[in-house]
């Protein structure tokens, strides 16, 4: 059995408002080729398949033709997807009546039986090789959010997270017959996971903290995860992984090893597991922090390219500016604008730094965007100005149980 294990597609994603659709098709087209090339028995999609519950026409119209073209060139290829903590688990369901005629499956939520049980049947995916034997199974489990896995009953949301895992995986384990591999794929914040600085929206709700890698029992053979954008282990454990977002999604990922993971079973073990690096087809750039002067002369060394007249103009590399500033520089954009002007560079975003502040501080951490801020950071810094002091833990709990009701509602 093999399987390919990718996440955090995020389409229909912009950078600072620019639209990125282009290098979403060029990564589609890429991992098609290698689907064709590589002949995977299985494709596991971890989550944030679109970066918003409400994704543009053009988004939704990139994934499926992407389902259709692979099911046309592999017949026998499962493909399974779970929604993320940006995806709405009602929209990533509503095709999936029709997706099953090609093999895929779309799970973005779970559902509780009559008598209180999970409905753990629905949530188990058979994986079949090219004989069409079923050689493992996919226990395909979506963002679980507060209200589906605490709804009418007295469970905590860990309590509640905690018992969804066991009763899952025990399904898992009654259906499966020996020699059969069991595949957990989830879309959460592990324990020990390392975050990016300014581009992964707050998963924890509340004060609730991470969720321990030890709720996947010795039972399972590999765990594909979703929602961390940097490729990882979870606590150098080899079969506990995140594969990573395939695009830089902020400026803070650009040193991210962008990959997909191609990951082998032997019977009912893991056998081996190899990254495939994705190429990136739009560079991005990094000037700063540094005084305005020296940003110029670094623009000034830059490639020249005519961004108007250029079929290649979609290719120019996204530039982020950090300057260092003695004082407020009213016309530092035009500056800058003018400075680029014929060059290979598109920039998107200037963090300004003031040269009074403690050098500590001269780094990305200082220049926070408005869209860098979770909801939670912005009431937190609103409540800190109005009352001079942080919100406590039963007002951040409060805040969090309106914010839920608030999402789900959108998703309605």
């Amino acid at each position: 059995m093999r399987i390919f294990h990718t996440s955090d597609w995020h389409l229909g994603q912009t950078l600072h408002g620019q639209d990125r659709d282009f290098e979403h098709a060029h990564f589609l087209d890429w991992l098609l080729e290698q689907l064709k090339e590589r002949r995977p028995d299985a494709l596991l999609i971890a989550g944030d398949i679109f970066d918003t519950i409400n994704p543009p026409v053009k988004a939704q119209e990139r994934l499926y033709d992407f389902i259709v073209q692979a099911h046309l060139a592999l017949p026998l290829l499962t493909l399974v997807m779970i929604a993320g903590n940006h995806d709405s688990g009602a929209r990533i369901e509503l095709p999936a009546p029709l997706m099953r005629s090609l093999r895929a499956h779309a799970l973005g939520r779970v559902l509780w039986l009559d008598d209180g049980s999970l409905d753990a049947e629905r949530l188990l995916v058979p994986l079949n090789d090219a004989t069409g034997d079923i050689r493992a199974w996919c226990l395909a489990l979506p963002f679980l959010r507060p209200a589906e896995v605490t709804g009418g009953r007295d469970d905590s949301y860990a309590e509640g997270i905690a018992r969804v895992h066991a009763e899952l995986i025990a399904c898992a384990e009654r259906r499966r017959q020996p020699g059969q591999a069991l595949i957990a794929m989830s879309h959460a914040h592990l324990a020990g996971g390392q975050v990016s600085e300014d581009s992964e929206r707050n998963i924890i709700v509340g004060n609730a903290e991470a969720q321990p890698a030890s709720q996947f029992s010795s039972s399972i053979a590999y765990v594909a995860l979703g929602h961390l954008h940097k490729p990882q282990k979870v606590a150098k454990q080899e079969h506990i992984r995140y594969s990573g977002s395939p695009l830089p999604l902020s400026f803070a990922e650009v040193d991210y090893p962008h990959q997909i993971l191609d990951v082998r079973f032997e019977g009912e073990q893991l056998a081996h597991i190899d990254t495939i690096r994705v190429p990136r087809i739009v560079d991005m750039v990094r000037l700063g922090p540094a005084s305005l002067g020296d940003i110029l002369e670094a623009i000034e060394r830059q490639p020249d390219m005519d961004l108007f007249s250029t079929p290649e103009n979609h290719r120019a590399p996204w530039l982020e500016v950090r300057v260092v500033l003695e004082a407020p520089q009213p016309d530092l954009r035009q500056r800058l604008e003018t400075a680029l002007e014929g060059k290979a560079l598109r920039l998107v975003r200037i963090g300004v730094h003031y040269a009074g502040q403690p050098s500590s501080t001269q780094d990305s951490s200082s220049l926070v965007a408005l869209e860098q801020l979770s909801p939670q950071d912005l009431f937190t810094r609103a409540w800190q100005d109005t009352y001079g002091q942080a919100p406590e833990i039963d007002v951040l709990d409060d805040f969090a149980q309106l914010l839920e009701d608030v999402t789900l509602g959108e998703q309605v």
